[in-house]
């Protein structure tokens, strides 16, 4: 072969191999439209502001509520429930969004008190953003009733939800006529879809378009490492039913960076384009980083036809940054805590955090102010500025009885873990007894690493093996950075300066 064709060939697999990597390379720096641990989430639109809320699962307060006036840029304000119900005991899952005759409404999924059934119940107020007043369970149907989903039929309200998940049979989607108020069922129940291939069923959504009502629903393994959820599509000519599927389903299942897409609901734009809220894994972080809510077009390409997703772009991947100073008197709206294992003290005056409060028996990581995360690339750093016996820094908690962190202890600097609910100090330090500076920098490969500073440089606290954060998932969310604080409840921790800085 002679030497011009030769070159020729080399540029010619140079180009190949380009094509092969670069689509690889773009799709890891796409990032979510809202990012970090926000399941099953629901949206609506007030004039030309969307709301958003989604699954809180076991962190308090519950439900947070997101705002966005482009469907891009997202910022948190606020919560549907700063304050637990008192006949809840857990399990956040799956609220939903409803306006009705001035009226707002949020259906929502929670475990009862008294039995530990997940109901679903119901929260209304005046605002989309704030005052929702709790009226308890409107539905309880045998072992559970989870995932609501409201619509207006020509005036005529409809709820449905999903039974018989733990029953032992198909699970059924079902349905019912709601009370004008939108507070109660009336008349008989029905069947909408049911799942004779025992693959999962949940997540529904309904939509009519032309002489169709679509019924959009979420199968497989919702969560966890084993996920396999996707989005399938049914119709019928009426909102009752019989329910044909769509030959050609999943109408949604993932792409390149992402994965076990779901659970959404869908929202009209001014222009009146429809437009999917929904949740999926990142394939690079996964578990890691939960849930993720994503946005992409539904469209119908004539009448009567069945409709199909238009993947839209995905917001570029960058460092963000969020700094907390402590500046007025209220904490930011971002920061959550585990509320079935810790009741935290939360005041913040004169630039400063302070954290106390009381744990439940047996909780060995103390109290867990978190943030959501956005990526498993990370650093966070703090200034513990009193001095005392009890663990004042930060943590990376995943549980009760599964975290790690790095905090001040007298004058004691320790990078510590709790595994099993037993608490190991990794490497400790010895500083003097005046303000400390703390760090724990997360790498992609998921070790963790501790430091420590009052003056000059920062120093690594180093164990005797590497550490990771690979044991700090639970089942249906993210292990979470934050502040950290375990002692007696007379005491307290003061932090000045939170800075967490994201790396795609």
């Amino acid at each position: 072969m002679n030497q011009p064709i030769k070159i020729l060939l080399y540029y010619i697999m140079l180009l190949f191999a380009a094509q092969i990597i670069c689509p690889i390379q773009g799709a890891l720096a796409q990032q979510a439209t809202i990012q970090g641990d926000f399941a099953d989430p629901s949206i609506i639109r007030v004039g030309n502001t969307y709301y958003a809320t989604g699954t809180s699962s076991e962190w308090a307060p519950h439900y947070p509520i997101f705002t966005s006036t482009n469907l891009n840029d997202w910022n948190q304000i606020g919560y549907v429930f700063d304050k637990t119900p008192e006949w809840i005991s857990g399990s956040f899952w799956a609220p939903e969004y409803f306006y009705n005759n001035n009226t707002y409404y949020v259906y929502y999924t929670a475990r009862r008190k008294k039995d530990g059934i997940s109901c679903i119940g119901v929260a209304t107020s005046k605002y989309p953003d704030r005052g929702f007043i709790d009226h308890g369970v409107i539905i309880e149907w045998g072992n559970e009733a989870i995932d609501a989903f409201v619509y207006n039929d020509n005036g005529q309200l409809y709820i449905t939800w999903k039974a018989y998940g733990l029953a032992g049979k198909p699970i059924e989607i079902l349905g019912s006529k709601l009370s004008a108020d939108g507070l109660k069922l009336v008349g008989e129940s029905f069947m909408l879809l049911r799942d004779d291939e025992r693959i999962g069923l949940e997540g529904q959504s309904i939509l009519k378009k032309d002489d169709y009502y679509y019924l959009f629903t979420s199968v497989g393994d919702c969560c966890g490492r084993g996920c396999s959820y996707r989005v399938r599509v049914a119709r019928a000519k009426s909102i009752t039913g019989p329910y044909e599927l769509y030959k050609d389903n999943p109408l949604l299942s993932g792409d390149d960076e992402w994965k076990c897409t779901g659970h959404g609901t869908f929202v009209t734009s001014p222009e009146g384009k429809y437009y999917y809220l929904y949740h999926a894994y990142s394939k690079t972080t996964g578990v890691y980083t939960g849930r993720q809510g994503l946005v992409t077009e539904l469209v119908w390409p004539e009448k009567n036809n069945w409709p199909k997703f238009v993947a839209l772009p995905k917001p570029v991947a960058k460092d963000v940054t969020i700094k907390d100073n402590f500046n007025g008197n209220t904490a930011d709206k971002a920061w959550q805590w585990d509320f079935r294992n810790a009741w935290p003290v939360i005041k913040q005056h004169g630039g400063q955090l302070h954290l106390s409060g009381m744990v439940k028996d047996g909780n060995a990581s103390g109290i867990a102010l978190t943030r959501r995360p956005y990526t498993v690339n990370y650093s966070m750093q703090v200034s513990v500025v009193n001095t005392n016996r009890a663990q004042k820094g930060l943590i990376i908690y995943g549980d009760a009885n599964g975290s790690i962190g790095v905090g001040v202890t007298n004058n004691t600097v320790e990078f510590w873990e709790v595994k099993d609910n037993k608490r190991n100090v990794i490497s400790s330090a010895t500083a003097a007894a005046r303000k400390v500076d703390v760090k724990i920098v997360v790498n992609p490969d998921f070790t963790c690493h501790a430091y420590w500073k009052q003056s000059g440089d920062w120093k690594e606290l180093t164990g005797d093996m590497p550490r990771t954060i690979d044991n700090l998932t639970p089942w249906d969310r993210s292990p979470r950075p934050g502040l950290n604080f375990s002692g007696p409840a007379t005491s307290e921790a003061v932090f000045d300066d939170f800075t967490l800085t994201y790396h795609p």
